[in-house]
């Protein structure tokens, strides 16, 4: 299913995105050499053993990008014009290697662009939840969206 226009939107429609994914080490040590972040939370197991959390922590900014992937397929593949912003970011606990997250987006509001007739806004709240039920990331997303081709 390619994503959605504009009018195809009502505010309060929920989506629970099929896909799921198990976070690995190979993801999350990637991805933070790839950003340049040193952090021995990421990295350095021994490190994080002397922590609360006993075991390296997955990057939070590759939470926020997988679970923003996983929606686009059934909300904005194809239709969006552009990411305006991203509000509200939380992490509300932490991702371990080996959590498996799946992802629920929920629409908050819509409105039409001022100065872009052919697109609307959409601002999308979107949640990852791991194999526990815990939310461990969710952020309000507000893309600009293309109207259907008249």
């Amino acid at each position: 299913m390619p994503g959605l226009y504009f009018e195809e939107f009502s505010v309060g429609q929920t989506f629970k995105h099929a896909i799921r994914r198990t976070v690995t080490e190979a993801d999350n040590v990637l991805f933070t050499a790839m950003t340049h972040n040193p952090a021995p939370l990421h990295l350095d197991e021994e490190y994080m053993k002397g922590t609360e959390f006993g075991a390296r922590l997955v990057n939070s900014y590759f939470t926020l990008g997988l679970m923003v992937g996983i929606s686009v397929h059934e909300t904005t593949f194809g239709t969006t014009v552009a990411n305006l912003g991203m509000d509200e970011v939380r992490f509300p606990k932490p991702v371990f290697h080996g959590d498996t997250l799946h992802v629920e987006t929920e629409v908050l509001e819509l409105r039409e662009s001022k100065s872009r007739p052919n697109n609307g806004i959409v601002v999308l709240l979107h949640r990852a939840i791991n194999q526990k039920g815990e939310v461990v990331a969710q952020c309000k997303r507000t893309a600009l969206m293309l109207k259907k081709p008249k």
